[in-house]
């Protein structure tokens, strides 16, 4: 498969689906969007419009431009779109971490959008893109010990809690402002299996 600008969705979508959803690479031209997007799926007011959202425990901004244009930069770091009708929909960032470990953070589906299957399908396309791209076995992520639908939204995804857990950055504002104290971050892993062979 071509990861380089866009490619194919997923083996078993139907005709309709394929006509209507495809996924690429994020340039620096997408700055803008994915910030804008990002911040108003974890953010805000209008995160509220779907299930992901952090407003009751988070305040401020989730990311901001120079996060995102330094991810995009970075050697060995993604950000992938999901379209609908070539209107970005959808913003992942994969990282990899060493021969055989990838992380996958700041999923996003558009509020608006989500509970329709596009998380599941676009998670599917990012281990893809893992397996293609650096030869990954393993995908790690972090998410707020507080957030249980989320953590089991990955579970049923195959991820499972490693018993790591990590302190929130509370002091670096560019990730968010803690509205509830002692805010942490719990490990979760998921080793690829033979579904892409």
């Amino acid at each position: 498969m071509n990861f380089e600008n866009t490619f194919s969705v997923l083996k078993n979508e139907t005709p309709e689906n394929i006509s209507r959803i495809s996924f690429c690479r994020a340039r620096l031209s997408d700055v803008t969007t994915i910030v804008e997007l990002v911040n108003s799926a974890y953010r805000g007011e209008s995160s509220r419009a779907g299930w992901t959202t952090e407003a009751d425990i988070l305040g401020g901004q989730r990311t901001d431009t120079d996060e995102i244009s330094s991810l995009i930069k970075t050697k060995d770091s993604v950000i992938l779109l999901c379209l609908c009708k070539d209107v970005v929909i959808g913003s992942v960032h994969l990282e990899k971490l060493d021969s055989g470990t990838a992380y996958l953070g700041m999923l996003v589906i558009k509020p608006t959008l989500q509970s329709q299957g596009l998380g599941k399908r676009f998670m599917g396309q990012a281990e893809e893109f893992t397996r293609a791209e650096w030869g990954i076995k393993r995908i790690q992520m972090q998410v707020i010990t507080l957030r249980d639908e989320l953590i089991s939204y990955y579970q049923r995804r195959g991820y499972q809690l490693t018993g790591e857990v990590r302190p929130f950055p509370e002091f670096d504002p560019k990730f968010g402002l803690p509205k509830v104290k002692g805010l942490n971050l719990s490990v979760m892993e998921k080793i690829l299996g033979a579904e892409w062979d």
